[in-house]
Protein backbone atom coordinates (compact mmCIF):
# COMPACT_ATOMS: atom_id res chain seq x y z
CA UNK A 1 0.00 0.00 0.00
CA UNK A 2 1.31 3.47 -0.90
CA UNK A 3 2.03 6.09 1.74
CA UNK A 4 0.05 8.78 -0.08
CA UNK A 5 -3.25 9.26 -1.84
CA UNK A 6 -3.98 11.63 -4.74
CA UNK A 7 -6.21 14.60 -3.83
CA UNK A 8 -7.95 16.60 -6.53
CA UNK A 9 -10.19 19.57 -5.74
CA UNK A 10 -11.84 20.81 -8.90
CA UNK A 11 -14.24 23.68 -9.69
CA UNK A 12 -15.84 24.53 -13.03
CA UNK A 13 -13.16 27.22 -13.43
CA UNK A 14 -9.98 25.47 -12.30
CA UNK A 15 -8.11 22.67 -10.62
CA UNK A 16 -7.42 24.05 -7.14
CA UNK A 17 -5.49 21.05 -5.76
CA UNK A 18 -3.88 18.15 -7.59
CA UNK A 19 -1.24 16.56 -5.38
CA UNK A 20 -0.26 13.52 -3.35
CA UNK A 21 -1.26 13.78 0.32
CA UNK A 22 -0.86 11.66 3.45
CA UNK A 23 -4.52 11.99 4.41
CA UNK A 24 -7.56 14.22 3.81
CA UNK A 25 -10.55 15.25 5.93
CA UNK A 26 -13.69 16.58 4.25
CA UNK A 27 -16.98 18.13 5.44
CA UNK A 28 -19.48 15.43 4.46
CA UNK A 29 -23.18 16.25 4.66
CA UNK A 30 -23.62 13.44 7.19
CA UNK A 31 -20.49 14.44 9.10
CA UNK A 32 -16.80 14.94 8.59
CA UNK A 33 -14.90 12.01 7.14
CA UNK A 34 -11.23 11.17 6.84
CA UNK A 35 -9.47 9.33 4.06
CA UNK A 36 -6.18 7.42 4.19
CA UNK A 37 -4.45 5.51 1.40
CA UNK A 38 -6.28 2.24 0.69
CA UNK A 39 -9.66 3.58 1.86
CA UNK A 40 -12.79 1.83 0.69
CA UNK A 41 -14.65 3.38 -2.25
CA UNK A 42 -17.62 5.68 -1.57
CA UNK A 43 -19.38 8.86 -2.71
CA UNK A 44 -20.51 11.70 -0.46
CA UNK A 45 -22.16 15.07 -0.74
CA UNK A 46 -20.29 17.90 0.96
CA UNK A 47 -21.39 20.84 3.07
CA UNK A 48 -19.62 24.19 2.90
CA UNK A 49 -16.46 23.81 4.91
CA UNK A 50 -12.80 23.03 4.90
CA UNK A 51 -11.01 20.14 3.24
CA UNK A 52 -7.98 19.68 5.48
CA UNK A 53 -5.05 17.57 4.42
CA UNK A 54 -1.43 16.82 5.17
CA UNK A 55 0.68 17.14 2.05
CA UNK A 56 3.40 14.65 1.19
CA UNK A 57 6.01 16.74 3.06
CA UNK A 58 3.88 16.67 6.24
CA UNK A 59 2.60 20.27 6.11
CA UNK A 60 -1.02 20.90 7.13
CA UNK A 61 -3.13 22.52 4.39
CA UNK A 62 -6.74 23.68 4.12
CA UNK A 63 -9.05 24.52 1.24
CA UNK A 64 -12.51 26.08 1.58
CA UNK A 65 -15.16 24.33 -0.52
CA UNK A 66 -18.67 25.68 -1.03
CA UNK A 67 -20.16 22.20 -0.87
CA UNK A 68 -20.28 19.68 -3.68
CA UNK A 69 -19.38 16.03 -4.01
CA UNK A 70 -16.48 13.76 -3.10
CA UNK A 71 -15.52 10.49 -4.72
CA UNK A 72 -13.19 8.35 -2.63
CA UNK A 73 -11.19 5.55 -4.22
CA UNK A 74 -8.41 3.50 -2.62
CA UNK A 75 -5.74 5.68 -4.22
CA UNK A 76 -7.55 8.95 -5.01
CA UNK A 77 -10.01 11.51 -3.60
CA UNK A 78 -11.78 13.80 -6.04
CA UNK A 79 -13.75 16.79 -4.74
CA UNK A 80 -16.07 18.58 -7.16
CA UNK A 81 -17.16 21.97 -5.82
CA UNK A 82 -18.85 25.05 -7.24
CA UNK A 83 -16.09 27.13 -5.65
CA UNK A 84 -12.92 26.41 -3.70
CA UNK A 85 -10.16 28.58 -2.26
CA UNK A 86 -6.87 27.69 -0.65
CA UNK A 87 -6.48 29.15 2.85
CA UNK A 88 -3.94 31.70 1.62
CA UNK A 89 -6.34 32.95 -1.09
CA UNK A 90 -9.34 33.65 1.16
CA UNK A 91 -10.29 37.32 1.33
CA UNK A 92 -11.18 37.67 5.02
CA UNK A 93 -12.70 41.16 4.66
CA UNK A 94 -14.93 39.94 1.83
CA UNK A 95 -16.04 36.94 3.89
CA UNK A 96 -16.84 39.20 6.88
CA UNK A 97 -18.91 41.47 4.61
CA UNK A 98 -20.78 38.48 3.20
CA UNK A 99 -21.50 37.26 6.73
CA UNK A 100 -22.83 40.67 7.76
CA UNK A 101 -25.09 40.82 4.66
CA UNK A 102 -26.42 37.33 5.33
CA UNK A 103 -27.18 38.19 8.96
CA UNK A 104 -28.99 41.36 7.89
CA UNK A 105 -31.09 39.42 5.40
CA UNK A 106 -31.98 36.78 7.97
CA UNK A 107 -32.97 39.46 10.51
CA UNK A 108 -35.28 41.16 7.97
CA UNK A 109 -38.41 39.09 8.61
CA UNK A 110 -40.76 41.55 6.87
CA UNK A 111 -38.88 41.74 3.61
CA UNK A 112 -39.07 39.60 0.53
CA UNK A 113 -36.16 37.37 1.51
CA UNK A 114 -35.34 33.82 0.50
CA UNK A 115 -34.51 32.41 3.95
CA UNK A 116 -32.81 29.26 2.62
CA UNK A 117 -30.58 31.32 0.34
CA UNK A 118 -29.61 33.64 3.21
CA UNK A 119 -28.82 30.65 5.45
CA UNK A 120 -26.66 29.10 2.71
CA UNK A 121 -24.78 32.39 2.24
CA UNK A 122 -24.19 32.59 5.98
CA UNK A 123 -22.91 28.99 6.10
CA UNK A 124 -20.46 29.69 3.26
CA UNK A 125 -19.19 32.91 4.88
CA UNK A 126 -18.70 31.20 8.25
CA UNK A 127 -16.87 28.29 6.62
CA UNK A 128 -14.59 30.67 4.70
CA UNK A 129 -13.74 32.54 7.90
CA UNK A 130 -13.06 29.30 9.78
CA UNK A 131 -10.84 27.98 6.97
CA UNK A 132 -9.05 31.32 6.87
CA UNK A 133 -8.37 31.11 10.62
CA UNK A 134 -10.90 33.80 11.58
CA UNK A 135 -13.39 31.71 13.58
Amino acid sequence: MADTIRLEIVTPQSIVVDEDVQHAIAPGTLGQFGVLPGHTTFLSTLDPGSVNYKDDSGADRAVFVSGGFAEVLPNKVTVLAESAERRRDIDIDRAKSALARARERMADKGGNIDQARAEAAMARALARLKTGGQE
